[in-house]
């Protein structure tokens, strides 16, 4: 699940291709639904005293996308790769395959795309997440 932080003047769905592009090495996709609210994780005491108090978690706005690539496209083995390793797998199961401090916001995320009819409506290969 690509994601990371907006720059100065940048809009949200631009901070999501740019981050798809830097941590996959591809942006061939487009977004299908949108969270309706910015989303919000704390991290835990342990993690926040590691960085010595200077993130106390984070608020989130989360882009559903198409993958409208091949699985060649995606490429996390580059220079300064958040990942080690990349699988598509059903959506329902993004929630065990989380840290727990973050597995509440996406149980709620799913729950919202469910409500949507967003989730019903992902069908095919590309209706897995990476």
């Amino acid at each position: 699940m690509p994601q990371g932080g907006i720059n100065k003047d940048e809009e949200p769905r631009e901070a999501a291709f740019r981050e798809l592009k830097e941590e996959i090495g591809t942006d061939k996709a487009r977004i299908i639904a949108e969270s309706k609210a910015w989303l919000r994780y704390d991290l835990p005491p342990a993690l926040r005293k590691r960085w010595d108090n200077r993130w106390r978690g984070q608020q989130q706005k989360w882009f559903m996308m198409r993958f409208e690539g091949v699985d060649a496209d995606i490429n996390v083995a580059r220079e300064q790769s958040e990942f080690s390793a990349w699988k598509w797998v059903p959506i329902e199961h993004l929630p065990d395959l989380i840290v727990s401090f973050k597995r509440q916001l996406y149980v709620d995320l799913l729950q919202e795309l469910r409500e949507s009819g967003t989730v019903a409506h992902v069908g095919g290969p590309n209706s897995s997440a990476q």
